[in-house]
């Protein structure tokens, strides 16, 4: 016997569909709101497929399903926040400000930040010659709380993730509120590929090209002018690992920066250089590892040994953190899958080779 539904049970089970009004206030243009050539727009739509969304005058009518909707409604407020502070969008601001609403939306626990992108965006950290520098992500705005909380903070993800660039705002930001007296910049040189004797020049000269993207962060957040006046002072240093041996750093925001090439050793002796009044940052990446083989790597080993220790913080960025260009973070993610296939297949058990015909 075949059973029929009726009509109106039918009816209750199609989900109900929703329909939201929007109102821009009218001091936002908005080409501010929607985007050059509604790009911002655009960005909606493909996140949210589901949805008819439609802009006319300044008024945005959204329809579909209620959690869409809702989820929509509250990323135009966070919008609008942002644009009150007089910074502008972008389509990666829009972009992650989805990401974070619906990361929310999917895990009612996840921290308060998520909840609130235009908290995240508009929280300036340093503003040098009309450009201002501040997290784009969550987890960037809780690695840079940490650095404010914690004595020692350790910043582990991979490239592009502004582990350095954030730490580095976070110590001149220190610096000009008199909060140090100097800023210690500082990575091991280790080669990758090349070998420190076989390049030309001096120790110096050796050395430059590994402390050069340390300079290259320092010229964004420091008129340029006054920098080698503030290292004729020693109120910025910037220079190998091994020249913090036999020292005590008081005063002072001390960065090591590439830490995943640091031996346990090293990554010890850095450690212990910490004075008085000072705050140190360790940044690096685990997967880019240049160390010769059968050396571990400090900044593996520091998290089991350092874990629970108090004042002491782990903030852990990842792919979706990556702050170049969008191909990065998928350039992350396929090393990542491509590492995790390697290490599974090496730790398969390997099948018994079936015997040969001709042996008994």
């Amino acid at each position: 016997m075949t059973s029929t539904t009726p009509r109106a049970q039918r009816a209750q089970q199609v989900p109900a569909q929703a329909q939201a009004k929007i109102i821009i206030p009218e001091k936002h243009p908005m080409v501010s709101v929607l985007g050059a050539g509604d790009s911002f727009l655009k960005v909606i739509e493909k996140a949210f497929p589901d949805l008819d969304i439609h802009a006319r005058g300044n008024e945005i009518t959204a329809t579909g399903d209620r959690t869409g909707i809702r989820l929509v409604q509250h990323l135009f407020d966070e919008m609008m926040l942002v644009l009150r502070t007089g910074q502008p969008l972008t389509e990666d601001s829009v972009e992650r400000s989805i990401a974070m609403l619906r990361k929310a939306e999917e895990d009612p626990t996840s921290p308060e930040g998520s909840q609130n992108p235009s908290a995240v965006f508009t929280a300036n950290i340093l503003s040098n010659r009309g450009r201002s520098i501040r997290p784009k992500t969550l987890n960037q705005q809780n690695y840079v709380d940490a650095i404010d909380r914690h004595t020692i903070v350790f910043g582990i993800g991979p490239a592009g993730t502004g582990k350095t660039y954030l730490a580095m705002a976070k110590a001149v930001q220190a610096l000009q509120a008199k909060q140090v007296t100097r800023i210690i910049l500082t990575r091991p040189a280790v080669e990758a590929g090349e070998r420190l004797g076989f390049l030309p020049g001096t120790l110096y000269e050796k050395i430059d090209p590994y402390l050069r993207p340390l300079y290259d962060a320092l010229h964004d957040m420091i008129d340029p002018d006054s920098i080698p006046r503030l290292m004729a002072a020693g109120t910025i240093e910037v220079a190998p690992l091994a020249y913090m041996r036999g020292r005590t750093l008081n005063d002072a925001f001390i960065i090591l920066d590439e830490a995943q090439n640091t031996s346990a050793e090293q990554m010890k002796m850095f450690l212990t250089r910490l004075g008085f009044n000072s705050k140190i940052v360790v940044t690096g990446d685990v997967t880019q590892i240049d160390l010769p083989g059968g050396t571990t790597s400090g900044l593996k080993i520091v998290q089991e040994i350092l874990g629970d220790v108090e004042d002491i913080h782990f903030s852990r960025l990842t792919s979706q953190d990556v702050v170049r260009h969008k191909l990065v973070g998928k350039i992350v993610d396929a090393y990542g899958q491509y590492d995790a296939a390697q290490e599974n297949a090496a730790a398969a058990p390997r099948k018994p080779r079936p015997p040969r015909r001709n042996e008994s």
